[in-house]
């Protein structure tokens, strides 16, 4: 299947459309029976097809999300009314995409490091993943800040692999959201962080234009500048800015949006945060988020696996998309949030 480049580009631009975002449902089967297992949730596939289905039916969630990224499982199930997830999206107006990467692993010989995994046979995944409706897809690396990491090479290392995804995703007909995420694991500071954030952004670009990546076909998934978890917070200005100017040293203008990832931040700060990015001033691209926890904590807690609280989930859920929709306009507020 070919996508003209046009198709792709508008693509990525609907996916960043003003006062609209991502949902991240995307969460391995480790990942999500971690979560379910927290909250006394039995993990099965029919139950993991249920909180999906909860979450992509919600009434007029397609007003403040655009796109919905997809786990391989997820892709393939079926909404309670007998369609499978991608249709009912679509149908829905939201844009089903699909997480591609497989994972990551310890970098051989680099101690506190990884590489992301899943470059074998993934054209003929991303073919595959066309054909099942998907119309974007994500690759994630992660690096850790520590004692001397991360190398140099850790940095090139993912920074390739992100490349290669996004190359081949455009090959195909996928808009690529590349992922690199800076965890918030740790004690470091915010000078820390953005140290390695720029080092890390700017090796993932020098990689994409290498590749031939297009600009105008993708969009950057980041995490943002913080402390570490084990430090003090950072005020949510400070965040802001250093954020930003992070992004300003290394993104380049020609991409049309940046999607941030909540990195485990508690709901309501992952959206002041992005309430403040948008009042501090204007930007050359859509700012908005692609949410995964910060989406969804509340929600799952709600619904608790039972069919009886899937309405009261969809309230939740809803409010939570409400938010960062305003958040993605500097409209957000107390006032607003408190509004139920």
């Amino acid at each position: 299947m070919e996508t003209s480049n046009a198709t792709l580009a508008a693509t990525a631009k609907s996916l960043v459309a003003p006062g609209k975002g991502i949902l991240a449902a995307d969460e391995s089967g480790p990942t999500i029976e971690k979560r379910f297992k927290a909250l006394g949730i039995p993990c099965t596939e029919e139950s993991r097809r249920a909180y999906r289905d909860m979450l992509f039916t919600t009434p007029e969630a397609a007003q403040y999300i655009s796109g919905v990224i997809l786990f391989d499982e997820t892709l393939r199930q079926k909404s309670i009314f007998g369609v499978l997830f991608p249709q009912l999206l679509q149908q829905s107006g939201i844009i089903p995409g699909i997480k591609v990467d497989e994972g990551t692993r310890p970098l051989a010989l680099f101690p506190g490091e990884t590489i992301t995994e899943g470059l074998d046979r993934l054209r003929e995944r991303l073919t595959e993943y066309v054909k099942l409706g998907a119309r974007f897809a994500k690759w994630r690396a992660t690096y850790t800040i520590g004692p001397g990491i991360p190398t140099a090479f850790g940095i090139k290392a993912n920074a390739h692999a992100l490349a290669r995804y996004a190359a081949l995703c455009q090959e195909v007909g996928l808009v690529p959201i590349v992922e690199p995420e800076v965890l918030s694991d740790g004690q470091h500071t915010m000078e820390e962080c953005f140290d390695v954030t720029v080092r890390v952004q700017r090796a993932v670009f020098a990689a994409l234009f290498a590749h031939q990546v297009r600009m105008e076909e993708m969009l950057l998934k980041p995490s943002m500048v913080t402390t570490g978890q084990e430090s003090p917070a950072a005020k949510v200005s400070d965040v802001a800015e250093q954020t930003l100017k992070c992004l300003r040293q290394t993104v380049p203008p020609a991409v049309p949006g940046i999607v941030f990832l909540s990195g485990g931040q508690r709901e309501e700060v992952a959206t002041a945060h992005l309430n403040a990015m948008h009042q501090a001033g204007e930007n050359p691209w859509q700012l908005t988020f692609s949410y995964g926890r910060a989406l969804q904590a509340s929600a799952m807690k709600t619904w608790n696996g039972q069919s009886a609280n899937v309405a009261a989930a969809q309230a939740v859920f809803l409010h939570r998309a409400k938010m960062n929709s305003a958040a993605s306009l500097g409209k957000y507020s107390a006032v607003l949030e408190n509004n139920r």
